[in-house]
């Protein structure tokens, strides 16, 4: 029997975005240059050419940090997950944000072929997405940040204890947003958008 015929809509969902969030992940560490570009090699994942890391440490980061946000996707607790690139000094530079909302009250069947081809718009998108930013400093890093919608409980699974929190630095000012795609196709709702320092904010 197909595992997807044992499980919610919200959970079968789940899956796919975890896949996809893992893919897409992958493919903004590589349009920005933070890695050589062979630190990553051609694949392709729902009929689009994406970035696969080569390095076992960089691939298991990527892959454990989103998989370990399976169960809370599934719960609708997972508000957004960031890539946030940011100085030496924990300063952010800009931050790639996918914001996304779960309807825990749908109980139709989940259209996978239509799930997946909204996900493969946001792939092409990136694509094209790299003149949007800004160059980084060669001594600059990066992280996965997820915000919840409320704090899991800590005895509730293993999961939790992958998730810490963050020192990374907020910006004195709102940020300047950017989008970039946006779909909604029950039950998610996804939108990815860039933000980064208005210009009062670069130079203080």
């Amino acid at each position: 029997m197909d595992r997807r015929e044992n499980q919610t809509p919200q959970g079968q969902t789940a899956r796919v975005l975890v896949e996809f969030l893992e893919v897409a992940i992958t493919t903004l560490v590589y349009l920005k240059g933070v890695y050589p570009s062979g630190a990553f090699e051609r694949r392709r994942y729902m009929n689009v050419v994406v970035q696969r890391a080569l390095h076992p440490h960089l691939r298991y980061y990527i892959h454990a940090s989103v998989s370990g946000l399976l169960p809370f996707l599934q719960k609708g607790m997972v508000e957004r997950v960031a890539i946030i690139f940011f100085t030496a000094d924990n300063v952010p530079l800009e931050k790639f944000v996918f914001k996304l909302a779960m309807n825990l009250s749908y109980g139709s069947a989940v259209e996978e072929v239509d799930l997946e081809s909204s996900l493969r718009s946001f792939l092409i998108k990136l694509s094209i997405s790299e003149s949007l930013t800004k160059e980084l400093p060669p001594d600059c890093r990066w992280e996965i940040t997820a915000y919840f919608r409320s704090l899991p409980e800590t005895s509730t699974s293993k999961e939790t204890d992958l998730w810490i929190p963050t020192d990374t630095k907020q910006w004195h000012q709102p940020p300047l947003i950017t989008p970039i795609k946006s779909m909604s196709i029950e039950p998610l709702c996804l939108q990815l958008y860039l933000e980064h320092p208005n210009l009062s904010e670069s130079m203080l």
